[in-house]
């Protein structure tokens, strides 16, 4: 149970209401910023704006999976209400305080660390990213199967990046009967390629491996899919990017050569937003929990 512990939610989407649910149920008191349109009550939680909350009772702040932009806001699509987050905010909070969130970036690491808090990167964990892999797939197969005029069995599938959700897509792709190759650099990714029944090649020499490529899956957040690799491509090729913004892929040199080319992080938000949300709820709960029996502990 999360009895006593005082919750900031700040900002987000679909996803964030079954973290609120999840955290209401444990007893924990939350409150909302940037949910005024929201017509959904929780019990426990209280609509607040950003200004008006205590932030010295605030024992954890979550934040979106995309944490806040580089100027520190913090996206908010129930709310017409710009949420910025601030160092002074940080410093206000006690110094148990911990700010969670799905990434991060320079102004986020920056401010945390100049308020002396602890950020968790809820996406940097294995658990996490495993299981946001199986939305993940879903919505890449969806995406295949809507932008193309052809069947995935049979097609030529090219995957760049064996992390956790490259993992999955290749085994799906190659389960729905494409030809499927993986690139990567380490020579223990080549080799686990090779061990799941699909082809291997380094990225070192992409441009030649991709000249037959029918549908072209990114999950590198490195500009990878070059102008040069996407000169190469056939001209019915359809890039799927699912790389955290920016993105891997040159899409104005691919809108300029007529490649359909799609950039679609945060696939499981988009494609099943209830599940990933009680994925976040879960671990979130687990550690929020952790954090209170230790902070109990150290009393």
């Amino acid at each position: 149970m999360l009895t006593g512990m005082q919750i900031a939610v700040i900002g987000g989407d679909a996803r964030q209401l079954e973290i609120i649910q999840k955290l209401t149920e444990l007893d924990a008191r939350i409150s909302l910023i940037g949910f005024e349109q929201l017509d959904h009550a929780f019990t426990g939680a209280v609509k607040e704006k950003i200004n008006e909350v205590d932030f010295s009772n605030i024992d954890a702040i979550i934040l979106p999976v995309a944490g806040t932009n580089l100027e520190g806001q913090i996206e908010t699509i129930f709310s017409n209400e710009k949420v910025v987050l601030t160092e002074d905010i940080l410093l206000k909070t006690p110094e148990h305080c911990t700010i969670y969130s799905g990434i991060s970036n320079a102004y986020l690491n920056g401010i945390v660390k100049a308020a002396k808090r602890k950020l968790v990167q809820l996406f940097s964990r294995d658990d996490v990213a495993i299981y946001n892999s199986i939305p993940t797939v879903e919505g890449t197969i969806m995406m295949a199967i809507q932008h193309t005029d052809f069947t995935i069995h049979g097609s030529n599938v090219t995957i760049l990046g064996l992390g956790r959700c490259g993992m999955s897509i290749a085994r799906a792709f190659h389960g729905l009967g494409a030809k499927v190759k993986v690139g990567a650099r380490r020579s223990e990714h080549l080799a686990r390629i090779t061990e799941m029944g699909v082809t291997p090649f380094h990225l070192s020499n992409i441009e030649k491996e991709v000249t037959d490529t029918d549908i072209l899956i990114n999950t590198i957040p490195k500009l990878v899919v070059s102008a040069a690799v996407i000169a190469k491509l056939p001209a019915h090729t359809l890039v799927i990017d699912i790389a955290s913004k920016p993105g891997g892929t040159d899409f104005r040199y691919a809108e300029k050569r007529g490649i359909k080319a799609l950039l679609a992080p945060s696939l499981p938000g988009i494609v099943a937003p209830k599940t990933a949300g009680q994925i976040l709820a879960d671990v979130l709960s687990q550690l929020l929990q952790e954090d209170l029996v230790n902070r109990k502990g150290n009393k």
